[in-house]
């Protein structure tokens, strides 16, 4: 899954992105309702491999299958 459809996902589960500091290819996302920080790569066209991403949803404490039918 490409970082552009992810972030759509995060939107539209309550998530918000943190204005970004510098350079560099990650940006860092926040959710507010479970008050938790992870930062995702953003590799443009590239995918992100499966276990990256199910490892973020779970460090933003989101539930894998409500982000999958987001």
């Amino acid at each position: 899954m490409k970082y552009r459809t992810i972030a759509h996902k995060l939107r539209a589960l309550g998530c918000e992105e943190l204005p970004r500091r510098g350079d560099g290819s990650h940006r860092k996302w926040y959710n507010l309702a479970a008050d938790r920080l992870t930062a995702i790569p953003d590799w443009g066209p590239k995918d992100l491999k499966l276990g990256t991403l199910r490892a973020i949803i779970a460090q933003l404490g989101l539930d894998w299958e409500i982000f999958r039918s987001a």
